[in-house]
Formats: C-alpha cells, structure tokens, sequence
C-alpha cells in the first residue's frame, strides 16, 4: 500500500506513533460525577462514562478508582498536576491500555469487550505530535484517510479541508520535517478528525502554539462541539478549561477530589474577589488600608498596582465606594468576580497548574 500510494514506509517507531493515532482513527461541597446514564434510542445519554478505573505500574499506583462523565456533544475538561493519573485514564477511555479495574463505555462501546467499535469512533490526539516527518502535510493526512478507507479523492478533500482549517494550506506540500513545532501539533491535531470521529480525545492539544494559535484551536474545537461531537480535554491552561468546559474533572494522586461546571468550581474557594486599582500608584498604602478594613483579611498585592480583597458579595459595594469617596481614592480598575480555576487548583491541590516541581505524566 505505501509503495502504490507513492508513500516511503515510516521507519518502526514512526509506525508505533501513528499507530496510537490511526487505530484510535469531589470534596468541599462540589457535586459528583454522574453515577449512571440514561439512554436514547438504545444508546447511552453520556458519549464517555468511567466507573472505578483503576491502574497501577509496578508499586505505582496512576488510577485509584476513578469516574468520569462527558454528555454527548459536550466538553469534559480533566484538569490535575503532573502525575495525576489523567493521561492513563485517556489511554484507557482510547483502548490504549488496559484498566487493572473498572469499567468504561465510549460512544456506547464497552472498552474492554467492543475496543474496535470504540476505535470506529474516536479520535486521538497525545501530548506529542505522531506525524511523519518524512511525508508531507497533505501526505500525511491523505495516507490516514486511506487508511480509513476513504477513497483517494475523499481524503484527498479532507486533507485539504483540514489543512485550510488548521492554517496549513500553504505548508501542505512541505514535509513535516521542516514544519515548525506549532504546526507539526495542529497537523497532528488535524490528523485526528480525518475520519471525523464523534468522540475526540485531546491530550494537552495546544501545547507549543502560541496564543494566537491556541484560540484558533479553541474554535475548532467549539466547532466540533457545535457538530455534535464529543471531546475530552486534558490541560494544565486553565483558561482554556474556563474557556470551552462545559464540565471539570479534577484528578490528583490518581482520585477524582472535584467535578462541577467551571462556575460551581470557582465557588469551591468561596465568596467573591473585589479588584482595585488606584488612579494614583502613590494611593496605593491608603487603597491597602481602605480594603482591608472591608474584607477583614489582608489583601492581596499583585505587584503591578491591582490590589485584590476577598468579600462575601455584591452587598459590599456601596461601603466600599463610599470609603474610596470619603479618602479621596480615584480608581482606574473597579471589578467584582468569581475567584479564578488558578485559585481553585491551588485550594484542591495545593499546586500551582504550571508547578515543574511535580513528577512527570503518568
């Protein structure tokens, strides 16, 4: 087939990545992971149910039981420090490993007893690109459709939808080789929907994009979503779990500590942070002692003037504005609002999303 397609064949771990690819082609008072499902037209309500997974290499322990829930045509966002357990359990929901315990269906599909029907469905993404780096961009993502079966101009349309898509269009003919790091993952993204699967697994998809780029991929995946796929995303951005979740799963030493919509998280922290900003930076002590008074806690300096309180609700306001008033403090930043999925990480885990202290991915 790589001969006739006029395809050199990928040297073996080249082979064993795609592989991974193609035949892929709570605490504090938060609310559990939906513990069953319902059915519709005899499949289940839920595009991805997890019960009780469970994984252990050697003496490590990556999963100790645990459950995830994702709707069909919804977002589940799992979110958890380095180590956590939370690309174990994507390569188990992708029938990439096999749980030591436990039971999942995918798109309907028991992955354990139907993982080809559950493969038929799904896409892949894993947190490093799997392309071909001797084959072009429109050489890699036609040599998938064929292998999806697709007939040649089908993929070859695909390709060329997908490339335009993922802003590759004039890289197509390039060999991946010669692809920057940020394009070689959205080739490697793009890869992932030739077969426009209805379940889409992305493992740290936007890692290496620059910003721009990464909110390009947030679209697509709004699109996808719009569609009415399916996508689980794991991610240590947390704004881009703000950003497209319609549901987080928290995972830390290998157990779900939370699950809510991003909203019901951030109440996890309590009350409600009052941000200020003086007009005046030589304002700042008097800002300081006015906020203080209010919140009853010392509040916090972010070194670049902004001075963040926490209080208890929108009924603070009036005081607030009529002490600034009364001390002669014009403010430039006045703002009222949830505490951050930042803020929500560190109280559940006691690390920062971005801590390179931790261990590496389980």
């Amino acid at each position: 087939m790589w001969q006739r397609s006029g395809y050199r064949r990928p040297v073996a771990a080249t082979i064993r990545d795609w592989a991974l690819t193609l035949t892929v082609a709570c605490q504090r008072g938060v609310r559990g992971v939906p513990a069953g499902a319902g059915t519709l037209g005899g499949m289940t309500e839920l595009a991805i149910e997890a019960t009780g997974l469970t994984k252990s290499f050697g003496v490590a322990l990556a999963l100790a039981g645990v459950d995830l829930a994702a709707p069909r045509g919804s977002v589940l966002a799992v979110l958890g420090p380095n180590g956590a357990g939370k690309t174990t359990a994507v390569r188990i929901l992708a029938t990439l490993l096999r749980a030591d315990a436990g039971s999942a269906r995918v798109n309907g599909f028991d992955v354990r007893k139907q993982p080809d029907k559950v493969r038929e469905s799904i896409g892949l993404t894993g947190q490093f690109a799997s392309v071909d780096e001797d084959l072009t961009g429109v050489q890699n993502l036609v040599m998938i459709g064929q292998l999806l079966d697709l007939p040649k101009r089908t993929a070859r349309q695909r390709a060329d939808e997908l490339l335009a898509w993922f802003d590759l269009t004039e890289a197509a003919n390039r060999v991946a080789k010669k692809y920057s790091g940020g394009m070689r993952r959205r080739l490697d993204l793009a890869a992932s929907l030739v077969g426009r699967p209805q379940v889409i697994f992305l493992d740290e998809p936007t890692t290496g994009l620059d910003p721009a780029k990464r909110e390009d991929m947030w679209d697509v995946v709004r699109s996808l979503v719009s569609d009415g796929s399916t996508v689980l995303l794991t991610t240590q951005y947390l704004d881009e779990a703000d950003a497209l979740a319609d549901e987080i799963t928290v995972i830390d030493h290998g157990r779900v500590i939370a699950h809510d919509t991003p909203h019901g998280l951030k109440r996890v922290v309590g009350g409600q942070r009052l941000t200020v900003r003086p007009a005046d930076p030589a304002r700042h002590d008097d800002l300081l002692s006015v906020l203080r008074d209010i919140g009853g806690q010392h509040p916090e300096d972010d070194g670049r003037g902004t001075v963040t309180v926490r209080v208890d609700g929108d009924e603070v306001l009036p005081d607030v504005v009529a002490r600034l008033r009364a001390a002669g403090i014009a403010v430039d930043e006045f703002s009222l609002h949830l505490p951050s999925l930042d803020e929500v990480f560190f109280t559940l885990t006691g690390t920062r999303a971005h801590d390179d202290s931790q261990e590496a991915l389980v």
